[in-house]
């Protein structure tokens, strides 16, 4: 039907199309309770391995860092050297005790330079060593979820293979039906299921109660229902509400058989007689 002639539908042919397009969305919901937690699990992998690339690269350029500090240590220590063994020659010209003074003095500092030089670059190669560990250990478990990720894909594309195909036709048909409700209809049909925890927008009566939050209906509220000359929704959880004979679906106490009638004891006796 075109999309312009829904206005024109009946309560019963909305309510209908509407639970039509209930359990086709279930049915795909079903599909992908299939696949489960795993595109999850697989998004939560590929996020822990950009972390894991972050935090390698951060490591490396801390290595680099140390590394760089060691250089420029060494560099420091040989102009430190250098500076010293001129001092050094120096004392042989020294023409005053002041002089003399004011010249050990500078290759004292100088060779405490030296002293704490050598501590940094001790310290920056601890450091390194350190790192490298790090590195190695999450180098390691890049690896280690690499191929988790390989194998939860590997599953999870299996399961979409297997799906896909049904999966299509129900979302065909999906958009089919909901070009036979009207806009105003649909919108609040789909704010209903999306706010519902088991994404049922409308529902059936059962036993007396709403078949989403099973709250109790009123035997008025429940001849309205059945009447299907309005949109009716549950008081309680705002679904909307249908009539199970016009959704298609047996309740229990259409089910429930009936019990044979039983035979009087007097009609049973006069039988025996009877045959005597």
């Amino acid at each position: 039907m075109a999309k312009k002639d829904v206005t024109d539908l009946s309560v019963e042919e909305r309510l209908v199309n509407l639970y039509q397009l209930q359990t086709t969305l279930s049915a795909i919901d079903e599909k992908r309770a299939i696949r489960g937690e795993l595109p999850l699990e697989v998004n939560d992998l590929e996020d822990e391995l950009a972390g894991l690339a972050t935090r390698i690269e951060k490591i490396k350029a801390d290595i680099q860092d140390f590394r760089s500090a060691i250089i420029q240590k060494n560099e420091e220590i040989k102009q430190a050297q250098a500076t010293v063994e001129r001092y050094k020659k120096q004392l042989d010209d020294v023409r005053n005790n002041r002089e003399y003074d004011t010249l050990n003095k500078e290759i004292e500092f100088q060779t405490l330079e030296i002293e704490l030089c050598n501590k940094k670059i001790r310290e920056a190669e601890t450091k390194i060593s350190e790192r490298e560990e790090d590195l190695k250990s999450n180098e390691q478990l890049v690896i280690d979820r690499q191929e988790a990720l390989a194998e939860k894909k590997d599953e999870l594309d299996e399961i979409m293979q297997e799906t896909k195909e049904e999966e299509d036709k129900l979302r065909e048909r999906a958009r089919d039906l909901e070009t036979r409700i009207e806009d105003r209809l649909l919108n609040s049909f789909k704010r209903i299921r999306k706010n519902a925890r088991n994404g049922l927008g409308i529902v059936y009566v059962q036993r007396d109660a709403c078949g989403g939050c099973f709250n109790k209906i009123p035997p008025q509220r429940q001849l309205d229902i059945k009447m299907h000359k309005k949109i009716i929704v549950c008081e309680y959880c705002g679904r909307i509400m249908i009539d199970p004979e016009l959704a298609g679906v047996k309740t229990a106490a259409d089910t429930v058989e009936k019990p044979k009638k039983k035979r009087s004891s007097s009609r049973v006796k006069k039988q025996t007689k009877e045959e005597d």
